[in-house]
C-alpha cells in the first residue's frame, strides 16, 4: 500500500436549517451550502424559509465537470 499523499482538513459548521458553512483548505472564506429549487422542494423546505444556496450535489457535479 502506498503512503498517504494528502489529508484534506475540512470543517463543516451547521448554520441552522439546511444551511452549512464548509471551511476548505486554500479558501479564505467559508463556502455556504444549502438548498434551492427542486432540491428544496424534494426535502419539503418551503420557499422563503431559508436563503437559497448551491447544494453539496451542485458542488460535486461542478468538481466532476471541472
Amino acid at each position: 500500500m502506498a503512503d498517504i499523499a494528502y489529508v484534506s482538513e475540512v470543517r463543516v459548521e451547521r448554520l441552522g436549517g439546511p444551511l452549512r458553512a464548509a471551511y476548505l483548505p486554500g479558501e479564505e472564506n467559508p463556502t455556504v451550502y444549502g438548498m434551492h429549487g427542486a432540491i428544496a422542494e424534494h426535502y419539503g423546505v418551503e420557499p422563503g424559509n431559508a436563503p437559497a444556496h448551491a447544494s453539496t450535489i451542485d458542488h460535486l457535479v461542478g468538481a466532476t465537470l471541472g
